[in-house]
């Protein structure tokens, strides 16, 4: 099961590591306890929309980016898991805007999937 909290825990991390800011910065910025934004970050904590706009205000990050980022993530992990039940996957609406690697969502190693050119539909296949 795809969690959101996790996928959107694991862009507010790596937002935060690309500017090389520690844990205790953003939470001091974003007036939030360190404690809550890291169970946030590790997907343990729901972030409300006030919670997740101070994040991002405190990251100089516009909230848009980070759910598409989040959108981005979802649709791989979706594609992912489609392609773990042997289901045959429909083609995508609109190509990824911030490309992530299959192993960082799913876990499963870059060599053992397969993502196949699309036609009327993408053939998701893990070996």
């Amino acid at each position: 099961m795809i969690l959101l909290r996790r996928l959107l825990g694991d862009v507010l991390r790596r937002q935060r590591q690309r500017q090389g800011r520690t844990l205790r910065e953003v939470s001091s910025s974003a007036r939030v306890s360190l404690g809550y934004l890291s169970e946030v970050e590790r997907g343990q904590k729901e972030a409300s929309s006030e919670l997740l706009s101070a994040i991002c205000d405190a990251l100089d990050v516009r909230m848009s980016q980070v759910m598409r980022e989040v959108s981005d993530e979802l649709s791989l992990a979706e594609l992912a898991e489609s392609a773990a039940a042997g289901e045959k996957v429909p083609a995508p609406m609109r190509p990824m805007l911030n490309p992530v690697s299959v192993s960082s969502v799913t876990g499963v190693p870059e060599e053992r999937v397969t993502i196949k050119a699309p036609t009327e539909a993408v053939d998701v296949v893990a070996a």
